[in-house]
């Protein structure tokens, strides 16, 4: 299909184009809303955490962009043994290019709130990168069905090492911080909807096809905008209302876990 062909399939499935409206009209109006707030900011580390959350939108609204107009989405013949073998399947892949460019800005937020070390922001950063391109991956497999569930599994792989970052890593540096409070809020908001996209994935057509396409795009919707607009905004609300704090922290990466200085090597 051209991509003239795609951008008027999408547009004639009105919950599948709703999916994407919603986001870039939201996303626009985070990126309006988050710049105002953060807009009398002036400690370096609170500035930095409120250029990575704005990342977030931003990313998101060209990400979304591209795929209500066709540009990062395809159709591909499901391999035999698929629910939906021999079948062309919508496939938005461009969504894997938004999750590999605006998750790694939510974790250098959240790492950057715990007072973490580069090591662990590092590892994080990494893992979850390779996360998404795996999972881009098990969409784009067509050889084999096995296979799709093979990068499936190797990207859930991922997916725990960032995991055990946010959930022991992290909270102990932060409660270090003196930032436990809000980062456990934005932890639990984050894993317990992180979680949701492997699992959907699994439901949708790209996994065993439970859900059909429309459905599945507006539970990826669903969860950006909260994993992403509304995390951003109770982050950001947070470091303007507590910037002292922020303030307090030494300069660089590992100032908490670090006893209040950050090591040489960071």
């Amino acid at each position: 299909m051209t991509q003239t062909e795609i951008f008027q399939y999408i547009q004639a499935d009105s919950l599948l184009s709703a999916s994407l409206w919603v986001n870039i009209a939201l996303a626009g109006l985070s990126i309006l809303l988050f710049v105002y707030m953060g807009r009398n900011i002036e400690d370096p580390r609170a500035q930095l955490i409120f250029v990575a959350t704005l990342m977030v939108p931003l990313v998101s609204i060209s990400s979304y962009t591209g795929l209500i107009s066709g540009i990062t989405v395809g159709f591909l013949e499901m391999p035999a043994g698929h629910a939906l073998a021999g079948q062309e399947v919508f496939t938005p892949w461009g969504r894997y290019l938004t999750w590999a460019l605006s998750t790694p800005m939510i974790l250098i937020a959240l790492g950057l709130l715990a007072g973490t070390n580069m090591t662990k922001l590092f590892t994080a950063v990494t893992a979850d990168i390779g996360m998404c391109i795996t999972g881009l991956a098990a969409a784009l497999t067509t050889s084999s069905y096995m296979l799709r569930w093979v990068w499936y599994i190797i990207s859930c792989a991922f997916f725990v090492v960032v995991l055990y970052i946010l959930l022991a890593e992290w909270a102990q540096d932060a409660e270090i911080a003196g930032t436990a409070e809000i980062f456990n809020t934005l932890k639990v908001l984050t894993v317990v909807l992180w979680i949701g996209y492997p699992v959907f994935w699994a439901l949708g057509a790209e996994g065993f096809a439970v859900l059909d396409v429309a459905i599945t795009s507006w539970a990826y919707s669903g969860m950006d905008i909260i994993a992403k607009y509304l995390f951003a905004f109770l982050l950001l609300r947070w470091v303007v209302e507590n910037e002292r704090t922020v303030a307090k922290m030494a300069s660089g990466l590992g100032a908490a876990s670090g006893g209040g200085a950050a090591p040489a090597d960071d």
